[in-house]
Order: structure tokens, then sequence, then C-alpha cells
């Protein structure tokens, strides 16, 4: 594997912003892993991270460099700080950044692929709401989606709500608006992909039964469910925490649906 470490600027934002990239190599001589690579562009995975940590996190709490090498596959991890992956009301684009910027530096920078089938997201947290945010409102560029202990229902949780966001967050990322029913909104944007009746990406939500968000992650599968959207669901005991989702990372690598890797040789 090649690790990047990239700074770089970002036009959206109007400054500069940081991302981990893990790029698949095929290696013969490596002690302790194998490493493979597809003979063309690599299918790639938009890894997302939660509301307290930045592009490096996955790297630094799990060992997803290790879990990917086999697979052929390249990871982009990156940077959006608080934001909810929103266009914020008093910041950054963040939105435009993620979804129309960053795919597009990316390809610039990295051999990747650009065909939908080999296009994946997930996240944790704050990363799993951001992950169905862009499969959903843009579901014609992924073949999959994941999202661990996502924050799959942010519109309860306006400061007016019994179980609020912090008010600071909530006010730079969304302001006044209203965040029910617009396109921040994942339970709408879930119905709205529901009655176009056009294909979805594959759908994974997994959480721990003690984790503080779990009833949005229920309500989450119910709505998919009631409107005949496909979803495979781990649900089992386990918190919000780093353990919980360094086990579960490597069952999404595993249900991903990617292309053979090519093995060294």
């Amino acid at each position: 594997m090649a690790l990047v470490h990239c700074d770089f600027y970002a036009e959206t934002l109007g400054m500069s912003t940081s991302m981990t990239v893990i790029l698949p190599q095929r290696t013969a001589s490596q002690i302790g892993m194998a490493g493979t690579a597809p003979a063309g562009a690599p299918p790639t995975l938009y890894l997302l991270h939660g509301l307290s940590d930045d592009h490096t996190i996955w790297l630094r709490r799990t060992s997803i460099e290790r879990y990917v090498a086999p697979l052929g596959l390249a990871v982009v991890m990156p940077r959006v700080d608080r934001s909810f992956y929103a266009d914020e009301e008093h910041g950054h684009r963040y939105w435009t950044f993620l979804s129309e910027e960053l795919p597009e530096v990316c390809r610039s920078f990295f051999r990747l692929s650009d065909q939908p089938a080999d296009t994946f997201v997930a996240g944790l947290s704050m990363g799993g709401y951001g992950a169905f945010k862009w499969a959903l409102r843009h579901p014609e560029r992924f073949a999959a989606a994941a999202s661990l202990s996502g924050a799959l229902d942010v519109a309860s949780r306006s400061p007016d709500s019994d179980r609020p966001l912090d008010a600071r967050v909530w006010h730079t990322v969304f302001g006044d608006r209203p965040v029910a029913g617009s396109p921040d909104d994942v339970l709408h944007l879930l119905d709205a992909a529901a009655g176009r009746r056009a294909p979805l990406p594959r759908l994974y939500v997994t959480c721990g039964t003690e984790d503080f968000l779990y009833d949005d992650n229920v309500r989450f599968v119910e709505a998919a469910r009631e409107r005949d959207v496909p979803v495979t669901v781990r649900f089992g005991p386990g918190g919000h925490d780093w353990a919980y989702w360094d086990t579960w990372i490597q069952d999404v690598l595993a249900w991903l649906p990617l292309p053979p890797a090519r093995p060294a040789g």
C-alpha cells in the first residue's frame, strides 16, 4: 500500500485543507501483509470521519490500511471539521467540497476509477450521516454506502428538541433554516429516493444497541423497509466507540461489491 498525506487548496472552501489517501499496491515480498491492485484504475471508498475527528482518525484508531491491502481498494479520507457535510450557514461550503470538488481533485491527483460501480462511501457517526446524504442525493454515483453508528435523524436534534445537538454546532451549520424535509434530512432523502423508484446504491447500517444513536438507526431502518428500500442491517451489542467501529469496518469491507483484485506475482 501507498499512504499519502495530502495538503491541497480547495476552491469551494477558499482555503487549504487535507486528506489522507490509501492507494493499492501489488507486493510480492512484503512481510506480514499481502498487497494487491487491479490492472486498471482502482475502485475507491470515500471514508468519512465523525464530529470530533479529522482525516487522520481512521488510520489512527483502526487498521484500515491493513484491512484494505488485499482488496485492491483505494481509500480517500477527507477533512470536513464539524460541518455535518453541509454547506454551512455561517462557515464553509463543505457539502459542495465533498460532493463536487473532492472527487475531481482526487482523480486529478491519483489514478482512480470514475465508474459508479467502483465507487463507495462509508462513515461513522456524523460521517455515517454524510455517507447516506451523499449516496441518497447522488445515487447514480455509488454502488454502495455504509453507515456505522450514523447520526441518521439530525432533524430531530435541533436546539429546541429534547435531545439537542450542540447549539453552537447547529447554529454554525444550519443557522435558522429548517432541516426537516430539506436536503440535509436523511429520512426525507430516503423518502424522496424511494418515490423516484430509480436504482439506489446498496445500503448498510450497523449500530450498537448501547449507542446513544441506536434509536436513530432503528428509525432509519424502519423507514427504509416501509418504503421497500433494501438495507443490510447489523445491530448488536456495542457502544459509540472505536472498538465497535474497528470491528465493523471489516464487515463493511467484506460486504462491498468489489471487483476481484489481482494478486502479486
